[in-house]
């Protein structure tokens, strides 16, 4: 997915997330068949309830993937801003596009004092990265520190990811669609069927137990995807400045930020936790919390693997680039 990009691929990553793929894919396969024999059995009354959970979910997956560059500033209330306006932002983002061989991004500022970044678009032509005004404080990240944090961003356009997790995300949309429309249906037209269509209510309650299913295993195979993707981020921006400690202590750094940061202030920033740079959450012992991974049952639901893998994978990086390992977040 990197192609005209110099951000250097990571080929166990790769493999991981190709085989994610290849479940939900699996998966979808299953999924159709199974809504083709319920179609077959139940006539047009349940074949109309799952056309217009394709029809929609098809339909959302659309804006999504084309309007999630102006979904996301809007939820974050950003603005994109010009190089006279914040010449320093727009000098580090010409110089990494510059390393990566890619197209420059429109760069946003989002006025929240939460230390986050997030980057989204279909493409590079069609990208924006945005970070917040807490991000940008003075003494809060290095140059270097934030240099390392664009670069992870930066990557997620590169390797096309916003793409990559619609493509993935459509199915888990169809089958939590089917899901409502199936128990509305139910609901408000249960009493009312003979005949043929008698048929049909009963298999109605077949549909939501088999598109509930599928929507559980699509879910956790898609916040897998994502933590694989959080960490081939990381892997690329590191490999790209040469500078993983720069992104450890960023790491570090914006983790332990969002403590300072009002719990109503972090709940309102969730519906964007998939695009940050870090989850917007309070840090835990451990370096996890809900949301940013940990050894509980939390870890499955996800979007970030946790602080402490993380770190583990730039330290290796650093150790690779026979640079000195030093652990600078201040957690053991």
């Amino acid at each position: 997915m990197a192609t005209h990009t110099r951000y250097a691929p990571d080929r166990g990553l790769t493999v991981r997330m190709t085989a994610t793929m290849f479940l939900l894919g699996l998966v979808f396969v299953v999924f159709v068949g199974l809504v083709i024999g319920i179609m077959t059995a139940a006539h047009a009354s349940a074949g109309a309830i799952i056309l217009v959970a394709v029809i929609f979910g098809g339909g959302s997956a659309f804006i999504s993937l084309f309007y999630s560059d102006k979904i996301a500033l809007a939820a974050a209330g950003a603005r994109v801003v010009s190089p006279k306006e914040a010449p320093t932002l727009h000098g580090i983002v010409d110089r990494l596009c510059a390393l990566a061989d890619m197209e420059k991004p429109r760069v946003a500022i989002a006025p929240t004092q939460m230390p986050n970044a997030f980057a989204t678009g279909r493409n590079s032509k069609n990208s924006v990265l945005c970070v917040t005004q807490g991000m940008l404080q003075r003494e809060f990240l290095t140059q270097e520190e934030l240099e390392g944090v664009l670069a992870h961003e930066l990557s997620h356009v590169a390797h096309k990811d916003v793409q990559v997790m619609t493509y993935a995300s459509l199915l888990a949309i169809v089958a939590g669609l089917l899901v409502r429309f199936a128990f509305y249906s139910e609901i408000f037209g249960g009493g009312r069927r003979g005949g043929n269509d008698s048929q049909a209510a009963l298999l109605i309650p077949l549909i939501m137990l088999a598109s509930a299913v599928v929507y559980a295993i699509s879910f956790l195979l898609i916040r897998l995807l994502s933590r694989y993707r959080e960490l081939a981020a990381d892997r690329s921006g590191a490999l790209l400045t040469q500078n993983p400690s720069a992104l450890i202590s960023a790491l570090t750094k914006v983790s332990q930020g969002m403590n300072g940061i009002p719990t109503q202030d972090l709940r309102s920033a969730e519906t964007l936790n998939a695009f940050y740079f870090a989850p917007a959450m309070k840090l835990t012992r451990g370096g996890g919390g809900r949301g940013g991974g940990g050894t509980s049952l939390s870890a499955l639901f996800s979007t970030h693997p946790s602080l402490d893998k993380r770190i583990e994978q730039l330290s290796k990086i650093q150790r690779e680039l026979g640079q000195v390992d030093s652990d600078p977040r201040g957690l053991r």
